[in-house]
């Protein structure tokens, strides 16, 4: 498969909220400002292609080499929490009111199961170094775009009329579920 091919396909294609529904809880709960979804994508980037480049080291040298597979998910996990609490530390110092406005979220990106789900993903799709970057940045790009539409849907939503039993959650369950739709048209687009 081309690089090409790999990057739009985990953009657009295999979207991770929107195709794969992995990383739902940020997605909902972070997307009520573009400026605060924005945040989240830009952290939610970092650690999906540090934690994919890590992941993919450690199977490649440790894993796989001391026989050791079976801890895959555990040591993921781990790395993955680190790394989190590394961007948290670096988001307090560098900018205290994005580090406010994402409150309870940020730590939530270590059970991000997109995060997760992408480093497993560049095992099982046994990708090289190149190739896992490409999707990792591809992945990344995708769960930022989707995060950041959803953000200005929802801040439209806000000012719009709408019936008082629609307002908040369910009128943006709707839409998530709409955009969701509209994403499954790439699965029809061949490309390599």
């Amino acid at each position: 498969m081309s690089l090409f091919a790999i990057f739009i396909s985990a953009l657009f294609v295999n979207n991770f909220v929107l195709s794969r529904f992995l990383g739902i809880c940020p997605f909902l709960g972070v997307s009520k400002k573009v400026e605060t979804s924005v945040g989240m994508s830009m952290a939610v980037t970092f650690v999906m292609l540090l934690a994919s480049l890590i992941t993919y080291m450690l199977q490649v040298l440790v894993l796989e080499r001391f026989g050791l597979g079976y801890l895959q998910t555990i040591m993921f996990i781990l790395v993955i929490a680190s790394l989190v609490q590394l961007v948290e530390m670096f988001m307090k110092k560098a900018s205290p009111t994005l580090y406010e406005a994402l409150g309870v979220y940020l730590p939530l990106i270590t059970t991000n199961c997109a995060v997760l789900g992408l480093a497993i993903l560049n095992i099982q799709m046994e990708f090289n170094l190149i190739e896992l970057v490409v999707n990792s940045v591809g992945a990344a790009l995708g769960f930022s775009m989707a995060i950041i539409l959803f953000a200005g849907i929802r801040e439209r939503l806000e000012l719009s009329n709408m019936p008082r039993a629609m307002q908040g959650f369910p009128i943006a369950l709707i839409s998530a579920g709409l955009m969701a739709m509209a994403f499954l048209g790439f699965a029809g687009f061949s490309i390599g």
